[in-house]
């Protein structure tokens, strides 16, 4: 498995509903960027500048909400990742 550096995080991204609110059946081009998952890996923290480690606030199995356009897309053993910086995670769904 991937293993982030520094406050890193690693998602797999949940799918959208392919139906809106109203039942309707949205195309393909139709549907946003997913803006949630699940963390599967969480690196060991950021570093301030005073050398002293900030511990990582989410942790391996939480679900959480991302801007849709946060992190980089990675392919890693036939399946498909997000790497980004914890702070670019805006919640922890509970």
């Amino acid at each position: 498995m991937l293993q982030p550096l520094g406050d890193c995080v690693i998602i797999e991204v949940q799918d959208q509903e392919e139906k809106s609110i109203g039942g309707i059946v949205l195309a393909e081009n139709a549907k946003q960027k997913p803006t949630q998952g699940k963390v599967v890996a969480v690196g060991e923290g950021r570093v301030l500048d005073n050398g002293t480690k900030v511990a990582p606030v989410v942790k391996t199995g939480d679900l959480v909400m991302f801007d849709k356009y946060a992190g980089t897309k990675v392919e890693y053993d036939e399946n498909s990742y997000l790497v980004m910086h914890e702070g670019d995670l805006l919640a922890i769904i509970k």
